[in-house]
């Protein structure tokens, strides 16, 4: 209790102006950078490292904390816009936000985003600062084994998410596990699929992979269908867009749900506690729950603001999340928490159980500005910098997707400042292009790359420490609990609803 009146206290550092400059600056980079594809917000924070050396600890962690929001919301922008999600969290918003631009929605889009994603970083963030030692303790129940399940399950119910199209997804999936088994073995130092080429040892990166699935693959998908674009950009030019557009009518938030909104932050912060996994899998499970639990599946994919609410509560919860691994046991729960955990480092701060209570004053600041971030920098940026967001799509076409492409393929060599990398984004471009036209959901593949190379380290721990054994998986309490629950999905998606009905676009 005494921990939560200091967290609250530690408001009035926000009333000064040296602490509340770095504050918005580090929340406008951190937009900026989680809207351009290619420039995460991770980049962002490792980019501006150094210069916490010349800040005091509690000023650099809130400057951290301030950007680790915005790169979360960051990216629905674009994904919204112009549907190349500047975030892997941002994906499943795409899925509804980009139809409901072209439906003349786009700022209602906007709005819902930003309100989903107000509600998931103050849950998130109320969470940690109340309950993160508990939940710590619940997360390190789920052991190797469970973690597998817990994989496996998204994979599965993603795919079969999919319906009428869940051959399709499926294959997509198996796509994107192929390709996380390029490089080095996860458990032995031996290199796998690379064919003597040595830029495949280290595997194909993360960035490009998105890369390419999206912003390569829009540029391609938007140069086939240019009279469409041209008359979208031309229609949108003419719309006068008030501020007032942003903000979601009251009928949109009942048709939603309260339940929604809270059951997908509930999903995104458990899902932030697992080391690894990060807002991709919150706003996956998020999403995929409320398809699952709707009266109207169908028109998930078309443009129902529910899809983006459930997925952009469930990415800012993860925020908090993240953050209960770091702190409570030095353990980061993605790439920002990483960084955060060297700042934290570098300032001689060891993470541990007794953060909360030796250190406390140093950390209480973190935690406020991540509340402050949500509940305050999120609606107010969308107020002021709306307007200029969904005017995007009336930049000339030539211009926006000619910028979009130079930005992917700079983006994805200074990632990984590899030129191969660069090659491997354009690749993958061409290979999710004709994905998309033939139907299949890339989505999928992305999710399955993603995945991928923990789902095989868990599946091949659990088989060794078990000798062989598959029961592992089901005489296991965490792992049989997510065996169970997938069953459930699979009942409900596949068994009890028809499958005539597709649920989600597959235009990703």
């Amino acid at each position: 209790m005494d921990f939560i009146f200091l967290v609250f206290n530690s408001f009035t550092l926000l009333l000064d102006p040296f602490n509340l400059t770095y504050v918005i600056l580090g929340f406008v980079i951190g937009t900026v950078f989680a809207a351009i594809p290619g420039l995460t917000a991770t980049l962002a924070m490792a980019l501006l490292l150094p210069v916490t050396y010349t800040l005091s600890v509690e000023t650099a962690l809130m400057a951290c904390a301030s950007i680790y929001m915005a790169g979360m919301c960051g990216g629905s922008i674009t994904a919204i816009t112009i549907n190349i999600p500047g975030a892997p969290s941002s994906m499943m918003t795409a899925l509804d936000g980009y139809p409901m631009q072209q439906q003349g929605k786009g700022a209602l889009a906007l709005g819902h985003a930003a309100l989903g994603s107000m509600i998931g970083g103050a849950v998130g963030a109320l969470l940690l600062i109340a309950v993160a030692p508990f939940v710590a303790e619940v997360s390190l129940l789920v052991k190797t084994t469970g973690k597998f399940s817990l994989l496996a399950f998204a994979i599965i119910v993603v795919v079969i998410a999919q319906r009428g199209q869940i051959a399709q997804a499926g294959l997509a999936a198996c796509i994107g596990l192929m390709l996380a088994t390029v490089g080095l073995d996860a458990m032995e130092p031996i290199t796998r699929f690379t064919y003597g080429y040595s830029n495949l040892t280290a595997g194909i990166d993360l960035m490009p992979v998105i890369i390419g699935t999206f912003a390569i693959a829009e540029v391609l998908t938007q140069a086939v269908a240019s009279n469409d674009i041209s008359a979208f950009a031309a229609a949108a030019d003419k719309v006068k867009i008030r501020r007032r557009d942003f903000l979601p009518p009251l009928s949109d938030i009942r048709k939603i749900g309260f339940g929604c909104y809270i059951k997908s932050c509930l999903i995104g912060y458990f899902v932030g506690t697992l080391p690894g996994a990060g807002g991709s899998m919150g706003s996956f499970l998020a999403y995929t729950e409320a398809v699952r639990t709707s009266s109207e599946p169908e028109t998930f994919g078309k443009g129902n603001p529910k899809g983006i609410a459930a997925s952009e509560s469930a990415n800012n919860a993860v925020c908090g999340g993240a953050m209960v691994p770091m702190l409570t046991f030095g353990i980061p729960g993605d790439p920002i928490t990483a960084i955060m955990l060297g700042v934290l480092v570098i300032n001689g701060i060891q993470p541990g159980p007794q953060l909360m209570t030796a250190q406390a004053p140093l950390i209480a600041p973190m935690l406020a500005t991540l509340l402050f971030s949500a509940v305050v920098l999120i609606p107010l940026t969308l107020y002021l910098l709306g307007p200029y967001f969904i005017k995007i799509v009336s930049v000339r076409k030539d211009v926006l997707y000619a910028v979009i492409a130079l930005l992917a393929v700079v983006g994805s060599y200074v990632a990984t400042y590899s030129t191969f990398q660069m090659f491997m984004a354009l690749g993958m471009g061409v290979l999710a292009f004709y994905l998309r036209r033939n139907g299949f959901p890339v989505i999928t593949m992305l999710l399955g790359y993603i995945l991928g190379p923990n789902l095989e380290e868990f599946l091949r721990r659990s088989l060794a420490l078990s000798n062989g054994d598959p029961t592992t998986f089901v005489t296991n309490p965490d792992s049989l609990f997510f065996v169970l629950l997938t069953l459930v999905f699979v009942y409900f998606l596949v068994i009890r609803k028809p499958t005539k009905n597709p649920t989600v676009s597959t235009g990703m």
